[in-house]
């Protein structure tokens, strides 16, 4: 709980020390907006995987900015659950989001992220309920690629590739997880 704890301090606190720059939007040439903040869900796991995906993105310049997400029922990689498997896990990730290109309609992007997962996976094995433990620091990087159709709608896919360090998750899943999915952002 106290890492937890820590880590939304160290969130706000970052969102809160960018809240001073004054950007245009991700596109270069400056003729989208003055749009310096994302809010974005990542829908293509809500209909999936039944995983909600929210983010904040506040843009420190043309080219770069810090990505905030919240995973509700996260899930690892794309491994879904049913009767006799349950994902009771949630996580945060904080991220630097670098944009590449100077096409004004969409731009793509690198990023690294840390990640914090916590919670419990659940499933029947012979009769019995096995619970693991899924408290994990994850370090990973990822790119995509972000259209930006009006001057407050943005929207791309993305997919990433992390590294966890637990070993009771490694017992039951691979150290490397791969991820996506498609976002939906508004600026403002």
């Amino acid at each position: 709980m106290k890492k937890i704890l820590n880590t939304l301090v160290m969130i706000v606190m970052l969102a809160s020390a960018s809240q001073a720059q004054d950007v245009i939007s991700s596109s270069n040439g400056g003729g989208i907006g003055n749009n310096t903040n994302e809010v974005k869900v990542n829908f293509l796991n809500l209909i999936m995987l039944g995983s909600i995906e929210v983010g904040y993105e506040k843009f420190l310049s043309d080219d770069h900015s810090i990505d905030l997400q919240v995973h509700i029922n996260d899930r690892f990689g794309f491994n879904s659950q049913n009767s006799e498997k349950e994902y009771k896990t949630n996580s945060v990730q904080a991220g630097m989001n670098f944009y590449f290109g100077n096409n004004p309609n969409g731009r793509f992007y690198l990023y690294p992220f840390a990640k914090i997962r916590f919670g419990d996976f659940e499933e029947i094995d012979g009769g019995n309920t096995v619970t693991t433990n899924m408290n994990a620091f994850i370090f990973g990087a990822g790119g995509g690629y972000k259209w930006e159709f009006s001057e407050n709608f943005a929207f791309g896919p993305y997919v990433s590739i992390a590294r966890g360090f637990s070993d009771e998750v490694a017992d039951r899943f691979a150290r490397v997880e791969v991820n996506g999915g498609f976002s939906l952002g508004y600026r403002f």
